[in-house]
C-alpha cells in the first residue's frame, strides 16, 4: 500500500468508526503513549529488562508489530488532520538526508 493510500484508509476509518479526529494535542500525547508501549517491548526484547511472563519469539514479534502499527496509525492521523502529505514529506526528508549525509556514514570508522 502506498503512503497516500494509507492516509486515505486511516481517514476513512476515522470518519466511519472514530467519529472525528482527536485534536492535535491529544493525538500527540497518544503518539507518545504508543511509542512508550513500543519502547517497553524493545527494552525487553533487545535491552536488559525482562518480560514479567514468558513470551515466545513469535508473540514478541507480533506484539512489537502491533505497537509499531499503532505508532504509524497515530502519525497518519496527525498528518491527515494537519493536511500534510506523507509521501511529499518523506521524499523531501530522504533528499535532505542524502544531501547532508551522502558521505558521512560511509566515512564513519565506527560503522565499519
Amino acid at each position: 500500500m502506498e503512503l497516500k493510500e494509507l492516509q486515505v484508509s486511516v481517514d476513512k476509518w476515522i470518519k466511519e468508526y472514530g467519529v472525528r479526529y482527536f485534536d492535535e494535542k491529544t493525538n500527540t500525547l497518544l503518539l507518545m503513549e504508543e511509542v512508550g508501549e513500543f519502547s517497553r517491548l524493545i527494552a525487553r526484547k533487545y535491552g536488559e529488562q525482562s518480560f514479567k511472563t514468558s513470551m515466545s519469539d513469535d508473540e514478541i514479534k507480533n506484539a512489537i508489530g502491533d505497537e509499531l502499527g499503532d505508532v504509524i496509525f497515530v502519525l497518519i492521523c496527525l498528518a491527515n488532520q494537519m493536511e500534510l502529505n506523507i509521501e511529499d514529506i518523506m521524499k523531501k526528508n530522504i533528499d535532505k538526508k542524502t544531501l547532508r549525509d551522502n558521505h558521512r556514514h560511509l566515512l564513519n570508522p565506527k560503522l565499519k
